[in-house]
């Protein structure tokens, strides 16, 4: 572990700096903080948010000049895709002054009969948070159920009510987001949390005629490190609650017909394996790793799921394969759609299979891109016989795209592209990937986009990463981003082992013992950027958000003259001491992922890399930080106390041009602001603050 800063006096801040203001002699570590009901504690933040008010005064007009920027580059009178159902076609419009949408529906074929069912702009006039946590007609469409946070905390209410236009009915409060209806239209299905934000319990709620009854228990899961969630397969045969940590899962299956009937394990948890399963009648679908790293697609004869153990009637349909990981499986009546995801080229691909009766092979196809690297999905499929395909499509220089795709003739038709207006269009970006050397030698992608016009120039640079949970930082389009490239920055993504970039095997090497290596993997592409003339050694920012900014935090220690600047959006920084607190949100099921500190080599690597462990009496370069009072997720209290005992550190070199700044939200939660005008002006300021970093503050678009 480094070096701890002194504390035997009082470090040498101006009076008024809040961290000199707030300082407790008695703890140097700044937990008093954690302490949400003590006056002082909001009265630091509030004092925060005034001195980060003061220092972005001069950048006032060009926060406002990014924020109208952005405006005027994006369509604000947004349309959602149409959805036809079985009675109804359904979709979202949000006005052009509005923060949320309102859901429409007319009757299919009857586009001249469309009435509003929920209006969210409505709902949202009452509340400075809304969050809709989740939405479920019920199956003859007659009924509309959701759930709804007004605080940001991730606790929700759930209402219902008549379609179209009757009164909306709380049914229950303090319960999880998800819902989902049985196929009676009268049962509702809903989660609820334990005292640490867990979804421990499933319950089914009657609703018959809209009214509620009382709820029954369906599932509840005692291990502290299992989640529970709910699904329906679109062959709405079965309703799927499924127990999951984060390397093991269980699903339990009821039929959605007979929702009182008790759930039926489809197989028991072994540890290490995780599954999903899908339907189509006759037979399951069991995408698994047991005793396959990368997964591997079995199915079964739904007659044998009354066996002893139904892994035995597996018969083997897509076997595993070192080349690419498979990552999901859709059913339909006429075979499948796997989404599978290739190592060498970190690239995501659909694959459709078309099954005879016997299963026989009668089409095996892997979908086209419509560039390198891209992101490639598929989109709504309510219907289960459906042969025409919505595929939503996606890059750094590609607006988000829809095409259906009819399997039969093979014909592509344009649904919807996102329009993008200004002067810097999407085919005057160009986008490229490169490779890092990381310090073991693993080769590491990094994508780049910019202006096509600035390349062989290197450009002052934002690095972005996560690098956690194995997650996918597959290529998405950002209008906000073209104000940061019209600039002359580039925008680069370190696509850092720990994600799911190269499939299974990149998460695996990426968590646990193996963490170091995401922030050795987000130097290596830094350091990479610049050898390759892509980037401005001295104007290179990072960015990075929740885990992401573990994954910065943990960087800046190891290499604080790497960045001129860095962004942390609610970034997890006290890894070791929530970790070591069972009782906070979301900590017993995160053992998985970054190890159980009760294990005394466990507690070592964590403390090897937690940012507030590891912190030094060398400067770390200017930073702003940014937090959420109700976020449950990343309390306000890391970014704050990163905030305090940064400015502790070498203070004499801290300045209005090497600032250290704290934002807390005080009514937002993790995700930050709900409604979409406040969000784009948060990252206005967020951008004006990069565009300085990186010298470019006085460009203009």
């Amino acid at each position: 572990m480094k070096a701890q800063p002194p504390r035997d006096k009082a470090p040498t801040l101006p009076a008024d700096d809040p961290a000199a203001r707030f300082r407790h002699a008695d703890d140097p570590a700044w937990h008093w903080l954690e302490n949400r009901d003590a006056p002082e504690v909001s009265a630091f933040l509030e004092t925060a948010n005034q001195e980060s008010d003061r220092w972005f005064t001069p950048l006032d007009d060009l926060v406002e000049r990014l924020y109208h920027g952005h405006l005027a580059r994006r369509e604000l009178a947004v349309s959602g895709l149409k959805t036809p159902l079985d009675h109804f076609t359904v979709w979202s419009e949000t006005a052009p002054n509005a923060d949320y949408p309102v859901w429409w529906r007319h009757p299919n074929g009857r586009p001249d009969a469309a009435e509003a069912f929920l209006d969210l702009e409505a709902r949202a006039g009452e509340h400075d948070f809304l969050e809709l946590g989740d939405m479920a007609l019920s199956p003859d469409e007659a009924w509309l159920a959701w759930t709804e946070d007004t605080r940001g905390d991730e606790t929700y209410t759930l209402y219902l009510k008549r379609l179209p236009d009757g009164d909306p009915a709380v049914l229950l409060e303090e319960i999880g987001p998800e819902i989902g209806w049985a196929e009676d239209n009268a049962t509702l299905l809903f989660t609820r949390f334990d005292a640490t934000q867990r979804p421990e319990s499933i319950w089914r709620l009657p609703v018959a005629h809209g009214q509620a009854g009382e709820p029954t228990l369906i599932l509840r899961e005692e291990d502290p490190e299992f989640w529970l969630g709910l699904g329906k397969t679109r062959s709405r045969e079965w309703l799927i609650l499924e127990s999951a940590s984060k390397d093991t899962s269980e699903s339990h299956l009821i039929p959605a017909r007979a929702p009182a009937t008790p759930p039926r394990c489809f197989r028991a948890r072994e540890s290490g394996v995780e599954y999903a399963v899908d339907h189509r009648p006759g037979h399951f679908y069991v995408l698994h790793n047991r005793q396959a790293t990368h997964f591997r697609l079995d199915r079964l004869a739904e007659r044998s799921l009354d066996g002893a153990d139904p892994a035995h009637h597996w018969q083997p349909l897509i076997d595993h394969r070192d080349e690419a990981t498979l990552e999901g499986v859709d059913a339909f009546d006429w075979g499948l759609v796997i989404t599978e995801r290739d190592h060498h080229e970190a690239q995501v691909h659909l694959r459709v299979l078309e099954l005879a009766d016997d299963h026989a092979l009668i089409r095996d196809e892997r979908l086209p891109l419509p560039e390198l690297p891209c992101s490639l999905a598929l989109g709504d499929a309510p219907h289960f016989a459906e042969r025409c395909l919505r595929l939503r499509e996606e890059s750094f220089t590609l607006p988000v795209t829809w095409h259906e795709l009819d399997l039969d003739s093979g014909e592509r038709r344009l649904l919807k592209q996102q329009p993008i207006h200004g002067d810097l269009r999407p085919e005057q970006l160009a986008c490229e990937r490169i490779w890092a050397t990381s310090h073991d030698g693993e080769r590491v992608p990094v994508s780049v986009v910019r202006r096509a016009d600035l390349s062989g120039h290197p450009l002052p640079t934002l690095l972005y990463g996560y690098g956690a949970y194995g997650e996918v930082l597959d290529p998405w389009f950002s209008v906000a981003r073209l104000e940061l490239l019209a600039r002359g920055a580039a925008f680069a993504v370190a696509h850092v082992r720990g994600g799911g970039d190269r499939g299974e095997p990149w998460y695996l090497a990426g968590k646990l013992e193996h963490k170091a290596n995401s922030f050795h993997d987000f130097l290596a592409a830094r350091d990479a950027l610049v050898e390759k003339g892509l980037s401005d050694g001295e104007h290179i920012a990072a960015y990075g958000a929740s885990a992401g900014g573990l994954l910065v935090s943990a960087s800046l220690n190891l290499a604080p003259d790497a960045f001129c600047a860095a962004v942390l959006d609610v970034p997890f920084v006290d890894v070791l001491r929530t970790m070591e607190n069972p009782d906070l949100p979301l900590t017993t099921a995160e053992y998985t992922e970054w190890g159980d500190p009760r294990e005394p080599e466990a507690r070592r690597r964590i403390r090897d890399y937690s940012p507030l462990d590891n912190l030094s009496a060398q400067p770390w370069p200017a930073v702003f930080l940014q937090g959420s009072w109700h976020d449950t997720r990343v309390p306000y209290w890391e970014p704050a106390k990163l905030y305090a005992r940064l400015k502790e550190l070498a203070p004499e070199q801290r300045a209005d041009d090497h600032p250290i700044l704290l934002r807390t939200d005080m009514s937002a939660g993790h995700g930050g602001a709900s409604g979409r005008f406040k969000a784009w002006h948060d990252n206005a300021r967020q951008d004006a603050f990069i565009l300085w970093a990186l010298g470019l503050e006085d460009r203009e678009a």
